[in-house]
């Protein structure tokens, strides 16, 4: 399934008057800078109401370049926060410049309102921008997903169109809105030799001065606009070689990765060359000149695209070719204009086919042959296109090896082991190991942990499908081991007093990523905030203060721990997650709640789940 299967590639709507309509807004916001936003509405009183949000773009270096070398900063989670590695529990990066312009439209305009309004009369909101523009627009859109469309409400009518849309967030990004199945909201158009889509591979230091006279060029306060005499011609090319030079940085080193090369070489020069953070992602068309359009979702494959598809045939295109990239960030209209009545669509699915052959598919794809020819790709960019597909069968074939069923087999075998300890908490017996069945139980516990690490290490390094981690049947299963097994690592840790090494078992090296990580995707997946559900190490922090509390320390020293232990335990008994193992008779919790003094005793929150008798 390499950029996703064939089916789902394909089920994309090129909707003439929708994206027409959409770009005509988006036009017309990019020469009206002075406003945060226009809003059309469109629809017959028979047909679908639509809303369409467009924003202008910028005209200044200051607007595209923070203060880092790519202008990059973590996106703000309050806002986005999906935006993120769930399990590697990492916030993407984005474009800090555009950021802050979205941020600023949401606090000091009606913009919410606009777009709840819509939303409420059952609208199809459609954002959209030009150049800068754009970016803004997959911002709205981002935030718009995050905040309305929830677990109980995962129908919305909302789709993005963005036209000469810059790059603007890491691979992070491109992660996250691929676990969230949002790639279909987000429908990208690309000119073939549109620089600007392609700028942000470049960082500022690499432009001087040079950067601002080719934006006033696109900027429609500016006395330049739309002028080509504001560049002159040697400034012109030395600014696309700019931009393909640093595209090619990063593309190259992209292309080593996804062929698997460990050259050292490669890795030498990233050290010392600044490479772009930024990727693709959504659902990008390219535009090939010849009224035919290429429609592809593999990030990997469409970064390659971004710069392969923009080479030159020879030097002395040069000049022509840096011109051209000016007029094609305003050719959008005429481009679609044809293309969109033609429908003359190809998708490009099945990308490691493309290995098969030097020079490409031939037969049956023979369409997609002539599109790739028309955006004059080469033999190399065509193994990297391959490449890129091998590498999303590569993910899907370490899913599928993944033994899930193997790893129940030893879950059942634990919970028989809890219930045969019906009577003792199967924590305290497990800490004792007295009998052979504890024995066998730590076996079960050790392969399954062999199981989960291995999956949590593929995790860490990008290995399975973006959408691995938001599947509902693996947060079911890993939610089930984290709470069954997870008491029996914390009783294994202060059995063999590793806390007397490491540290307390939730501090430092102590609690295994295989439970993190699995926390964290129930957490994400419920829309709770982090810590909501660490029910299953609960053991840890009592065993903390039970160590506390033999070593004489005294109770107001410890009386705010004890609250905020005794408040997440009725919280967690109210939500029906707590395990009824934690309140059995003789556990390590009841003897120290019974060790605390009478006067908090009587005011306990949980004293009705200890003396239940």
């Amino acid at each position: 399934m390499a950029g996703g299967s064939a089916s789902s590639v394909q089920s994309v709507v090129l909707n003439e008057d929708r994206i027409n309509k959409a770009l005509a807004l988006s036009l017309k916001a990019h020469r009206s800078p002075e406003k945060p936003y226009l809003v059309e509405k469109i629809g017959s009183n028979s047909g679908p109401k639509k809303v369409i949000i467009s924003f202008p773009g910028c005209g200044s270096v200051k607007d595209w370049y923070s203060e880092t070398p790519f202008g990059e900063s973590q996106i703000n989670l309050s806002l986005f926060p999906s935006l993120k590695s769930v399990g590697n529990d990492e916030a993407a990066l984005v474009n800090k410049s555009f950021l802050q312009r979205f941020e600023a439209i949401l606090g000091k305009t009606s913009f919410t309102d606009v777009v709840e309004k819509a939303i409420g009369k059952k609208k199809e909101v459609i954002f959209s921008g030009h150049s800068s523009g754009a970016a803004v627009a997959i911002l709205a859109t981002l935030w718009a997903l995050d905040k309305y469309l929830t677990p109980d409400n995962n129908q919305f009518p909302l789709l993005c169109f963005t036209f000469g849309s810059p790059l603007i967030g890491n691979h992070i990004l491109s992660h996250a809105t691929r676990r969230e199945k949002w790639s279909n909201y987000f429908m990208h158009f690309i000119m073939k030799y549109d620089t600007l889509p392609r700028i942000l591979l470049a960082p500022l230091s690499s432009w001087d001065q040079r950067f601002d006279p080719v934006l006033q060029f696109f900027n429609p306060k500016s006395k330049y606009f739309g002028n080509e005499s504001v560049v002159a011609q040697s400034l012109t090319s030395e600014f696309y070689f700019n931009v393909m030079i640093n595209a090619a940085n990063a593309t190259s080193h992209a292309a080593c990765k996804l062929m698997g090369n460990t050259n050292a070489v490669s890795e030498t020069l990233a050290s010392f060359i600044a490479l772009s953070p930024y990727r693709p992602f959504g659902t990008y068309i390219f535009c090939t000149g010849s009224g035919k359009l290429i429609i592809i979702r593999n990030p990997d494959a469409v970064l390659q695209l971004l710069f392969f598809s923009a080479q030159l045939n020879n030097e002395a295109e040069a000049p022509q070719i840096a011109y051209r990239f000016l007029k094609e960030h305003f050719m959008y209209a005429d481009e679609l204009k044809e293309s969109l009545a033609m429908q003359n669509a190809v998708y490009l699915d099945q990308l490691e086919t493309l290995l098969s052959s030097a020079d490409g598919p031939h037969g049956d794809n023979a369409a997609t042959n002539m599109a790739l020819n028309d955006l004059g790709l080469s033999k190399r960019a065509r193994l990297c296109l391959g490449a890129a597909g091998k590498l999303e069968k590569q993910k899907i074939g370490n899913e599928e090896q993944i033994d899930l069923e193997k790893a129940e087999k030893h879950m059942e075998e634990l919970q028989q082991y809890k219930a045969i300890n019906g009577r003792v908490s199967y924590y305290e017996a497990f800490k004792r190991q007295d009998y052979e069945s504890d024995f066998l139980s730590n076996v079960n516990r050790l392969r399954l942990a062999s199981v989960w690490d291995d999956i949590i290490e593929k995790l860490r390094n990008y290995e399975l499908p973006d959408e691995f981690e938001g599947k509902p049947e693996l947060v079911k299963c890993g939610t089930q081991y984290r709470r069954l097994v997870e008491p029996l690592d914390v009783a294994n840790y202060y059995r063999h007093v590793r806390n007397d090494v490491t540290g307390p078992y939730m501090e430092g090296k102590g609690r295994p990523r295989r439970y993190k990580y699995t926390q964290r995707w129930l957490e994400h997946a419920r829309r709770k905030p982090k810590g909501a559900y660490s029910e299953s190490c609960l053991m840890a922090e009592v065993e903390e203060l039970w160590i506390k509390t033999e070593q004489g320390t005294p109770f107001e020293q410890v009386k705010e721990r004890v609250l905020r232990l005794e408040g997440d335990i009725k919280r967690w008994s109210d939500e029906e997650v707590l395990s009824n193992y934690v309140l059995l008779e003789g556990s390590t919790l009841v003897k120290l709640w019974n060790q605390l003094p009478n006067h908090h005793k009587e005011r306990s929150c949980i004293r009705s789940l200890i003396l239940k008798d």
